[in-house]
């Protein structure tokens, strides 16, 4: 257990974890854990994440008075632990009180609840949308008194926006600024985070600890990666992503202020290795939180399912993951030898289940109705469904959850077959365009990320990234032969959706205005078919779903 805290030295254990949403029993006996660990490394305050106790984001949930109460009285077990002598807490939990239900944080030390503290910022962008479900802390708050420190506790948001919290809470007083946070990831969020904290740094003239939660939560992914600033402006701990880990920091009084003299300085991974942790991550919490024992894809020899197979065995393991190679009269003997040896390289089970049968049989059932009609992609599209009633099979026979391959490219322009090759409970690369699947497949040929079950060395086999890709409908098909080169086809999407670009800026990129507005009309076009497809990790700052809402019947297209 901590000693008494001095007033001029404060222990503090930042807990950054993985909790699941609704399993507050669960979440409960994490935190108790947490607490003896900080507890046995002499730590005065374990600082847990926003809204921790539910699960973080419980969406709806809030709606149910029976989830709140549930909710309540775990952060009120807790509260009555620390009369133990040991560490005190600020846990986030949803409170429901006379001005509404609000996203808050209890302090507690002692054996009580000696404060607590509501999100006054409720995010309504992007990912969030706080306001549907929680009201605003109807007055601005103040600081904490903690054994002597008078701590300024913002939540999350409070720090993004312009409201003037850490300001005001410097005003009145607090000495320190301790934020728990639910920040999901998208590429260069850290520093995004890092430029955020220090604005608020300089305006209130406090240093900020940064805590943030770790894990997959339906699409999206918390990379944790918490970090503090100090006073000068400089950062003086960062604490790993991707990963769940207790870091008990040293704060010391040195005149007017308070500074960090110990803490950890982990190193944060380039965009290549960030991206394809956080796949791995999502893909794996989707699993094991859903109750999903293995897995199935379809092996086609392409660079999707392989990267997509590697995933898989890295987020669970060899003996979780069934590749299944579903040959017909297209598909080349190259890709049968690709595919075999990816899964021999991974070590996944690989089995070949022809498609011959079960597609010559729609299409004998079809043949009275399509006379004299010319074969093209309803003949083609038999193939994708036929295969995606096969792993559906497998699926439902065997209890495992199909994974799903189709990359952003693809999901943006609708180079994808409902009922088809859409088939899945989940994607892992949804959020990655055509060039970010091949950077991740050589990065991943290189390293092994930290936490992956799957072997080093080349996993993906280099003819795989070197050949041309397809589909394999048809004889001698290409992508090419219906979407632009992906080097075009891919920055012009990156102009549609993450940008908002007109035309006539994409043009000026030096793109041909043909190609653009055709590009556009597809992407338009293709919605019904996102609205169909499953969840998939969030990689950019702007995925399919939770940021991007457009209506499918819409007839405005930008023409310049």
């Amino acid at each position: 257990m901590s000693k008494k805290t001095s007033p001029d030295i404060l222990r503090i254990a930042i807990a950054q974890l993985n909790p699941t949403v609704g399993d507050v029993a669960a979440n409960l006996a994490r935190a108790r854990q947490a607490r003896a660990d900080a507890a046995s490394q002499g730590a005065d305050l374990i600082l847990f994440t926003e809204l921790f106790i539910s699960g973080y984001p419980p969406e709806d949930l809030i709606l149910k008075p029976a989830f709140l109460r549930v909710c309540e009285r775990a952060a009120e077990e807790i509260a009555a632990e620390t009369a133990d002598g040991g560490p005190g807490i600020i846990i986030g939990v949803p409170l429901k009180r006379s001005s509404g239900t609000h996203n808050a944080v209890i302090v507690a030390d002692g054996g009580k609840i000696i404060a607590e503290r509501f999100k006054v910022d409720l995010p309504n962008y992007g990912e969030f949308d706080e306001k549907r479900v929680f009201q605003a802390g109807p007055d601005m708050p103040g600081p904490v008194n903690f054994r002597g420190v008078r701590l300024g506790i913002p939540i999350c948001e409070d720090i993004w926006g312009d409201f003037g919290v850490c300001e005001t809470l410097a005003e009145s007083g607090a000495e320190l600024l301790v934020v728990p946070n639910g920040s999901p990831y998208y590429r260069g969020k850290v520093d995004i985070r890092h430029q955020i904290v220090i604005r608020q740094v300089i305006e209130s003239g406090l240093p900020l600890i940064y805590a943030n939660q770790v894990g997959g939560q339906d699409e999206l992914v918390f990379d944790g990666a918490s970090f503090a600033i100090g006073a000068d402006k400089s950062l003086v701990f960062q604490m790993s992503q991707f990963e769940e880990t207790l870091a008990v920091t040293t704060w010391k009084r040195q005149g007017d202020h308070w500074a960090c003299d110990r803490g950890p300085m982990s190193r944060i991974p380039e965009k290549e290795e960030a991206d394809y942790r956080a796949c791995m991550l999502g893909l794996r919490d989707y699993v094991n939180k859903n109750g999903f024992k293995n897995v199935v894809l379809g092996l086609s020899g392409g660079i999707d399912s392989a990267i997509c197979a590697a995933l898989a065995v890295d987020a669970l393991g060899e003996e979780r993951v069934r590749c299944v190679m579903m040959p017909y009269r297209y598909t080349s003997k190259e890709s049968l030898k690709d595919a075999e040896d990816c899964a021999r390289a991974l070590g996944c089970r690989y089995d070949i289940v022809p498609i011959a049968e079960p597609v010559e049989g729609f299409q004998n059932a079809l043949a009275q109705l399509f006379e004299g009609t010319q074969a093209g992609i309803t003949e083609e599209n038999l193939q994708s469904r036929a295969r995606g009633t096969l792993l559906m099979a497998i699926s439902n026979k065997f209890g495992s959850m199909v994974v799903t391959t189709g990359n952003k490219s693809e999901m943006s322009v609708g180079y994808a077959t409902l009922y088809g090759d859409m088939n899945g409970g989940f994607n892992p690369i949804k959020d990655l365009y055509k060039l970010q699947v091949y950077a991740i497949s050589r990065w991943r040929n290189n390293e092994v990320p930290p936490g992956a079950l799957g072997p080093s060395g080349e996993v993906i086999p280099v003819n795989i990234i070197e050949k041309v890709p397809t589909a394999e409908l048809r004889e001698n098909q290409t992508d090419q032969d219906s979407l632009p080169p992906y080097e075009v086809l891919d920055d012009i999407l990156e102009c549609l959706v993450e940008n908002e670009m007109g035309v006539d800026d994409i043009v000026a990129r030096g793109h041909d205005r043909e190609t653009v507005m055709r590009v556009e009309n597809l992407l338009y076009i293709a919605e019904y078919k996102r609205r169909q497809a499953a969840p998939g990790v969030k990689i950019t700052k702007k995925n399919f779903g939770r940021d991007r809402r457009y209506p499918i019947t819409n007839r405005f297209r930008d023409r310049g």
